[in-house]
């Protein structure tokens, strides 16, 4: 994908959004997780939006090592201070604040398998560090990024999970440590909502694609792009009867700066795309689209938090603000390849 090609995605995702970005004009914003997949993605959207509306918004972002984000991103570190620091450090005092977009949380698979204590503590405290500073910066609004992992094993016959399912994740298997951290990040947030005043919005993630992905990482979508640029045969380690579904990194970003600016307070919302997808049959499209070099499944047992179902019911967002789908999942496959060189 060519820069061109990714800055129209950013465009499409900056119309989305419309008006809603005058929200922001002469505001103040933190945002924290600004360095990662989807925080960068909001950060260019940001820019894109304050280059449009001329939005002078003032924005710190968060940072665990500014210099090599500077360095990965030089033209969003010129346009937003760097702060030195993370959420588990972050204090409760600072600059007055409006808006606090909490995006950091450390999603890797290996860290949630080998230290899921700390897993669980850089989620929870870290929240509770974030909100506690948005409360002594007088923010008004806080804009949580959780999962859908709260909702634990999606039965079969639920084919989309909606946002009221009051199930959750088994609190007795460590492997549950993301999941159960994202849910008691949420209960902190209606805390903060009922004692504090403030506005807290919640958006629950399901899987993502797009450009900027990293395809070396637990994601099986990016390994198995990964795979097919490469040449070689697409492996499915597992069963591959697990299901999910794959919301482009454009529609997301747009779906996620449409709730902070215009979600009633209090509101949680699911993210993500309803076209669901088994893992074998995503082996199977990704190597027919990036060149077929074949797919094989087989069959082991699966290590991971969730065997099962893994697929959102979207009908609460689009009918309160209005979003949409706008890429397939074929197109987000080879958006994404071709953002790692792979040309049709």
């Amino acid at each position: 994908m060519s820069d061109r090609t990714f800055a129209d995605d950013i465009d499409a995702a900056v119309d989305a959004v419309g008006d809603a970005w005058r929200t922001l004009s002469g505001k103040r914003l933190l945002v924290t997780g600004g360095t990662g997949f989807i925080g960068r993605w909001m950060l260019e959207a940001l820019l894109a939006a304050e280059h449009r509306y001329g939005l002078g918004a003032k924005v710190r972002v968060l940072s665990r090592d500014p210099a090599a984000f500077a360095r990965k991103a030089p033209h969003l570190a010129a346009a937003f201070e760097l702060v030195a620091g993370d959420v588990l450090t972050l204090p409760a005092s600072g600059e007055p604040v409006d808006y606090v977009l909490h995006a950091a949380a450390d999603a890797s698979a290996e860290l949630n398998r080998t230290d899921p204590a700390r897993m669980f503590d850089t989620v929870v405290t870290g929240t509770r560090r974030v909100l506690d500073h948005a409360v002594a910066a007088r923010a008004t609004r806080l804009f949580f990024l959780s999962s859908g992992a709260v909702y634990g094993a999606q039965p079969w016959d639920t084919t989309h999970v909606g946002e009221d399912w009051l199930g959750g994740p088994d609190p007795l298997d460590p492997r549950n440590a993301y999941a159960e951290a994202k849910r008691a990040a949420e209960l902190l947030g209606a805390i903060y909502r009922k004692q504090h005043g403030l506005e807290v919005v919640n958006a629950r993630i399901f899987a993502v694609l797009g450009p900027l992905l990293s395809l070396d990482t637990h994601f099986a979508a990016g390994n198995f792009i990964r795979d097919a640029l490469a040449g070689r045969t697409v492996r499915v380690e597992g069963a591959g009867t697990a299901m999910r579904s794959y919301l482009y990194a454009g529609d997301l970003t747009a779906w996620l700066w449409t709730i902070l600016l215009r979600a009633a307070p209090g509101s949680t919302y699911n993210v993500g795309s309803e076209e669901a997808v088994s893992i074998a049959d995503l082996a199977r499209r990704t190597a027919a689209l990036l060149g077929d070099a074949g797919h094989e499944v087989l069959g082991r047992p699966d290590p991971g938090w969730n065997p099962g179902r893994y697929v959102p019911a979207t009908a609460l967002i689009r009918r309160d603000l209005g979003v949409r789908q706008r890429v397939d999942l074929d197109e987000a496959i080879r958006r994404t390849a071709a953002s790692h060189g792979w040309r049709p």
